[in-house]
């Protein structure tokens, strides 16, 4: 439970940090990431339990990784990250689970995520910000990766890249476990609002 409340007032802190880096007001960031501002002053107060989709929206809208608003203070120049030290932020019905393991610093962070997907089961993505781009490498298994509606089979050994700012869904196909490294390359942020 100290975890949880750490990792809440870490979050609280970040949001807080990035609006007002980016000049926005709690109204004026609700609007665009299409949060309520109730949910908003209360994620500032690391009080309420934010789902994924509203921590993409959030990171989308403040054109930063969903990492960054979760993470605190650098440990060091070499960061090594276990999968079982990293929550998953999405678990799926059929047991899959994306976790996010990392994500680089610099002014164009790249996430780096691990996905596992039961046959049959996805997750849809909304659209991200222009300039997104989303790579998926698929190390076991086999998946259907739908973009704009146009659905790709991308099996082991393959990698697939692909424009975030349009709708997609990753589905677990065939009859064992997809598993696959995602990587989300986000451009810099935005300046502050005018």
């Amino acid at each position: 439970m100290a975890e949880t409340q750490a990792a809440l007032r870490t979050l609280a802190h970040n949001v807080r940090a990035a609006r007002t880096r980016a000049g926005l007001s709690l109204d004026e960031l609700g609007r665009r990431a299409k949060v309520s501002k109730g949910a908003l002053v209360a994620l500032e107060k690391a009080q309420g339990n934010p789902n994924f989709a509203t921590l993409v929206r959030l990171a989308d809208t403040l054109g930063i990784s969903v990492s960054a608003l979760m993470e605190g203070p650098a440990e060091g120049r070499v960061r090594v990250v276990s999968a079982d030290a990293v929550m998953p932020l999405w678990s799926g019905e059929k047991g899959g689970e994306a976790r996010l393991m990392l994500t680089t610093s610099g002014p164009a962070p790249v996430e780096v995520w691990r996905w596992k997907l039961e046959p049959g089961e996805e997750y849809p993505s909304h659209p991200h910000q222009a300039g997104v781009v989303e790579t998926v490498s698929v190390t076991a298994g086999e998946m259907v990766l739908v973009v704009d509606g146009t659905e790709h089979v991308v099996e082991a050994g393959q990698t697939a890249t692909f424009d975030g700012d349009a709708p997609h869904t990753y589905r677990g196909a065939g009859t064992g476990t997809c598993h696959l490294i995602m990587t989300v390359h986000i451009p810099p942020g935005p300046g502050p609002a005018s």
